[in-house]
């Protein structure tokens, strides 16, 4: 009952209410344009606002954190260019929809589904933050391993109609990723003498080249300049048709959330499993999936927001944070002299409330935004391609210089870009490739760990695989393997018929 009232304090707070607003329009802004992410956000508001109170500084962040993961939908939608890499899976549903003109439709799913799992994520923080810190510390290096495989498996398998062209679009993405430093020996790996390499190849210029400048190098590859994208339909959607996914929400908002527990893991990992349970559970979707389905919306958007209350699970209660954010929220809270573990709930309970006010009047006002200022940015869907296309590339550029302040980022960009247009002129899914890219090094670090430690035992083969999470990741990431291939699909298919 104490805590309610402490809660309820900061919403009659008005000076906490703004500073929140005041974060979610920065949030709104700074993740909608590619190359400027929430994380670099939230690390100059630490600057700024360590000489705050710890109540008005986490009230700014939480309104950034919740707006910033909504907003990298915008441009996602809108020019097929992810704001962040957890909104690569809403281009997958939210460009078709736009290129169809009904981008106005597919902003108001974004929004509306962002906000569902926001809020969801941050009740479960709320009601069950020790015991899903609890489960998520039991997870090891293997484990890692195969949730990471399995999201690749998944994803490989479902956005290519050919098996083994997602298989060699992910393979590609894997070797990006191991470009750099090895993480264990310190020595350069695949960087062909290019010192710029050795710290890896950036992941916003990837992003931003395969996505965005392929889309504009194919629209000039087919010509016919002068022509609007298309017109927006202005369509009034009934609250009913809406909400009618609400129930296969709650499940991808399960998913994100128990993934942004997991540390390292978040929101592109969610989404894209998230994704690949809207194909299995979807039995009659409104078109098929990745040709402008608003289930696809759904389940990236719900997930990816749930992410964020799953994220700061074990940050309050282990200091072990979840995502490049709540690092920096780690941060702040060093600065002001807080300690967070296993006691933290019960010994500030204060500041839990101020974080959980700030993170719900942030769901609030996404919504807000989302619904009365998003759907402006919309008519950027009008502006003829002679236009937009050379605006598209400035904001290529500029989001990939954006990121290290380097012109290699740009000369990465733009060959990330020509690499996109081939592969899809030649039916090679870009996804698969992209999800490999963010999480190769991830992948790679835990199996040689995993191997490192098993390398001590007696029998190895158990001290890798014996643990019932390790089984169950391994029986899921075995059995979407085997269902991928053609032949296994085609006789599946037919015993549903």
């Amino acid at each position: 009952m104490e805590f309610l009232k402490m809660f309820t304090a900061y919403f009659c707070n008005y000076q906490f209410v703004f500073l929140t607003l005041l974060g979610a329009v920065l949030g709104l802004f700074v993740g909608s344009i590619p190359g400027l992410s929430v994380t670099m956000a939230t690390a100059l508001l630490v600057s700024i606002t360590y000489s705050w109170t710890t109540e008005h500084a986490m009230a700014t962040v939480m309104g950034l954190y919740v707006v910033g993961v909504f907003s990298g939908a915008l441009s996602a939608i809108l020019i097929n260019i992810p704001g962040a890499p957890s909104s690569v899976v809403t281009t997958f549903d939210g460009y078709p929809l736009a290129k169809k003109g009904e981008s106005y439709k597919a902003l108001k799913y974004a929004t509306v589904y962002s906000f569902v799992g926001s809020v969801f994520g941050l009740v479960v923080l709320w009601l069950l933050g020790r015991p899903v810190s609890r489960i998520a510390l039991q997870f090891q290096p293997m484990d890692y391993f195969l949730l990471t495989l399995f999201g690749l498996a998944a994803v490989g398998s479902l956005t290519s109609k050919t098996f083994s062209k997602g298989l060699l679009s992910a393979m590609m993405g894997l070797i990006i990723s191991m470009v750099g430093l090895d993480s264990v020996m310190g020595t350069p790996r695949l960087t062909m003498g290019i010192r710029n390499l050795q710290s890896g190849v950036s992941i916003v210029p990837a992003l931003v080249g395969l996505f965005g400048f392929s889309e504009v190098l194919i629209n000039l590859a087919q010509g016919d300049l002068g022509a609007q994208v298309s017109e927006i339909k202005h369509s009034v959607i009934k609250i009913k048709d809406m909400l009618k996914h609400l129930g296969k929400a709650l499940w991808y908002g399960i998913i994100g959330t128990f993934v942004g527990a997991l540390p390292g893991a978040g929101g592109p990992v969610a989404s894209f499993l998230a994704y690949s349970s809207a194909k299995r559970i979807e039995k009659h979707p409104s078109v098929p999936l990745g040709e402008g389905a608003v289930e696809g919306i759904v389940a990236s958007e719900t997930s990816n927001n749930a992410c964020i209350g799953g994220a700061l699970i074990p940050m309050l209660t282990l200091a072990v944070p979840g995502d490049a954010v709540t690092a920096i929220i780690l941060s702040v809270f060093y600065v002001h002299g807080l300690q967070p573990g296993p006691m933290f709930i019960a010994i500030q309970p204060n500041m839990f409330a101020a974080i959980l006010a700030g993170g719900f009047l942030g769901c609030l006002f996404l919504l807000l935004l989302g619904l009365f200022i998003a759907p402006h940015l919309s008519k950027i869907i009008l502006v003829p391609k002679k236009i937009l296309l050379p605006i598209v590339t400035v904001l290529c550029v500029i989001g990939a210089f954006a990121c290290n302040n380097t012109m290699f980022d740009v000369l990465l960009m733009f060959l990330f870009g020509m690499l996109g247009f081939f592969m899809r002129r030649h039916g090679y899914p870009v996804a698969p490739m992209t999800l490999a890219i963010v999480l190769g090094g991830m992948m790679d670090s835990n199996f040689r760990r995993a191997i490192s430690l098993a390398a001590s035992e007696d029998n190895k083969l158990l001290a890798l695989f014996g643990r019932p999470i390790t089984i169950v990741l391994l029986v899921l990431t075995v059995a979407t393997l085997i269902m991928s291939i053609p032949a296994v699909a085609k006789k599946l298919l037919k015993q549903k018929k």
